[in-house]
C-alpha cells in the first residue's frame, strides 16, 4: 500500500495519533522520539497498528472516549513516519506526558508497557529514542563518572582492568576476601561482586564487606596503587539497599575505592535513581541481568541494548553493561554493543535512527562546539559547566574476554575508555588468579605498545601461559 493508501484506511480514533506532516518540526523541543520496528497482526495494516501503539502508548485507549478535552487532546503521541517496506516506525512522545521529577520508570511505563501485550501487533521492538536538551534539563544524569575513577587510580590512556570474582556464588567472606587480594596483587584494578552476591548464609553480606576492605588495605600496601570494589546493594526493599550501602560507608574505605553495583533491570528504575540522589559522589555501577528478554535481536517484542543503555545514562548510572560486541561468549554484535557503548560515552554520536546529542544548550552555541571537540579526543569535559548537558556514561564490558580476546575487542571500541570485568578470563589461568591478572596486564601492554600479543609473551610467562591456555578453547 501507499502512504496515501495507508491514510485513507485509517478510522476517526487513528487520525488522532498520525501526523505525517510533524517530521520536519518534530525536533522543536516537544516531543522525545522514537523508532520501533513493528509488524502488525495481519487484521491491521502497519499504520492502523502503529497508531493504535500511540494512543495505548499515551493518551488512548482502543476506542474514542467522551472524557477527551481539547487540552487532552494535545498530549496524543504522533506517527510521524512510517517505512512499511523496512517495518519501521517513528512515533513523537509530548514529553510533558512524562512524570516531571526526571523518573525513568514513567517514561518506560508509556513506550515500553501496556504496548507490548497489545493483540494489534506480532512483533514491536523499540529501537532507539532522543530527547531533547529541554527534556534532559529535567533528568539527573551521572554525577560520579569514569573520569573520576581514573583520576582515583591514577590510570589513564587504558582500559580500568577488573574481574569479577568466580565461583560466582559459593566462597565464604574470607575465600571472597582472598580471591580480590590475588587479583589486586596481580595488577589489576577493579573487582565486582557477581550479580547474584547478596546475604547469603555462607558469605554474610558484612562479613564479606570488612574481609574486603582488609584485603584491599593490603594489596595497596604491597603494590602501592589504589584498588576498586564493587559491591552490589539490590535488595529485597530500599531500606535494606540503603542499609547495605551505609554498611559499605562506614567500614572505613578510603572515598573513590568502591562502588555500588545495582542489578537494574530486576530491581527496576526507582532502585537505579533512589541511589544516584542518594550517593552522588558514588560510582553507581548498573548490572544488566536479565536484559536478554527484551533486548536479543531474535526477540520480536522488546527495547534494544542502545535504548536500555540511553535511559541508564538519562537516569543518572555511572556505567552499565553494554556486551563485548560478539568477540566474547554473549550473543550480541558490534552493531549493537559497540553502537551502545559509543551513544552512552561521547556527548554527540550517531550510530543509529537519531543522532543524539546530550545537551542542555542549543546544539549551535558555540560552547558546545567546542565541548565536543575535546570529547572527541576522549578528554573529560563537564567539569565546572555541568548545566550544559548530561554527562558521560561509562561502557562496562564483561562476557567471556580473556587475554588473548582484549586486543580485538579494543580494535572493534576504537578507544579504551570503558571498565573490562573478566572472570574466567583471569581465574581459569593455568596458574591461578594472581597470574591471571598479571597476563591481562601484559596483553594490556602489548596493546598500548602495538606488540603482537605472541611476541610479547616471548618475555612474558603470564601472558605465554594464558596464551596457550584460551587459544586451545
Amino acid at each position: 500500500m501507499t502512504i496515501e493508501e495507508l491514510l485513507k484506511s485509517l478510522n476517526d480514533h487513528q487520525r488522532a495519533y498520525v501526523d505525517l506532516e510533524l517530521w520536519d518540526k518534530a525536533t522543536n523541543g516537544d516531543y522525545m522520539l522514537a523508532s520501533y520496528h513493528l509488524v502488525p497482526n495481519g487484521k491491521k495494516n502497519i499504520l492502523q497498528a502503529a497508531c493504535e501503539v500511540a494512543s495505548e502508548s499515551s493518551t488512548g485507549t482502543n476506542f474514542p472516549v467522551k472524557t477527551e478535552t481539547p487540552y487532552a487532546r494535545l498530549l496524543n503521541a504522533l506517527v510521524y513516519e512510517v517505512d512499511p517496506e523496512a517495518e519501521m516506525v517513528k512515533i513523537a512522545f509530548p514529553w510533558r506526558l512524562f512524570d516531571r521529577n526526571g523518573n525513568i520508570q514513567n517514561i518506560f511505563t508509556y513506550i515500553a508497557g501496556n504496548i507490548f501485550g497489545m493483540g494489534d501487533v506480532k512483533a514491536l521492538k523499540l529501537i532507539d529514542v532522543w530527547f531533547p536538551p529541554v527534556m534532559l534539563e529535567q533528568y539527573d544524569g551521572p554525577s560520579y563518572t569514569l573520569d573520576d575513577m581514573r583520576k582515583y587510580l591514577n590510570v589513564y590512556d587504558r582500559p580500568i582492568l577488573g574481574t569479577i570474582v568466580k565461583p560466582k556464588m559459593g566462597l565464604s567472606s574470607a575465600e571472597y576476601a582472598e580471591v580480590c587480594y590475588d587479583f589486586w596483587v596481580g595488577g589489576w584494578d577493579f573487582v565486582k561482586n557477581d550479580e547474584p552476591q547478596a546475604d547469603q548464609d555462607f558469605c554474610p553480606y558484612e562479613k564479606m564487606v570488612a574481609h574486603v576492605k582488609e584485603a584491599m588495605d593490603k594489596a595497596v600496601k604491597e603494590t602501592g596503587h589504589k584498588k576498586i570494589h564493587s559491591f552490589n546493594v539490590s535488595a529485597a526493599d530500599f531500606d535494606t539497599m540503603l542499609e547495605r550501602c551505609e554498611i559499605i560507608r562506614n567500614a572505613g574505605f578510603e572515598p573513590g575505592s568502591y562502588a555500588f553495583l545495582i542489578d537494574g533491570t530486576t530491581a527496576g528504575w526507582m532502585a537505579v535513581q533512589t541511589l544516584r540522589r542518594h550517593y552522588p559522589d558514588v560510582f553507581i555501577h548498573f548490572h544488566r541481568a536479565g536484559h536478554g528478554a527484551y533486548t536479543r535481536p531474535e526477540n520480536p517484542i522488546g527495547y534494544s541494548v542502545l535504548v536500555l543503555s540511553k535511559f541508564a545514562r538519562l537516569a543518572g548510572a555511572s556505567g552499565i553493561h553494554t556486551g563485548t560486541a560478539g568477540v566474547g561468549k554473549m550473543a550480541w554484535t558490534p552493531g549493537e554493543d559497540v553502537t551502545a557503548a559509543h551513544e552512552i560515552r561521547y556527548f554527540t554520536d550517531m550510530w543509529h535512527t537519531f543522532e543524539q546529542s546530550w545537551t542542555k544548550i542549543p546544539p549551535q552555541d558555540e560552547d558546545l562546539i567546542g565541548i565536543n571537540e575535546i570529547d572527541k579526543k576522549n578528554m573529560e569535559i563537564l567539569i565546572d559547566d555541568s548545566w550544559r548537558g548530561i554527562k558521560k556514561c561509562c561502557p562496562i564490558v564483561s562476557g567471556g574476554l580473556n587475554p588473548v580476546l582484549l586486543k580485538p575487542f579494543m580494535d572493534l571500541m576504537w578507544n579504551a575508555d570503558f571498565i573490562t570485568t573478566m572472570g574466567a578470563g583471569t581465574h581459569a589461568h593455568p596458574d591461578g588468579t594472581r597470574a591471571g591478572a598479571t597476563a591481562m596486564v601484559q596483553a594490556c601492554e602489548a596493546f598500548q605498545k602495538w606488540i603482537d600479543i605472541h611476541e610479547y609473551a616471548k618475555d612474558h610467562k603470564e601472558l605465554a601461559r594464558a596464551i596457550e591456555f584460551f587459544e586451545k578453547k
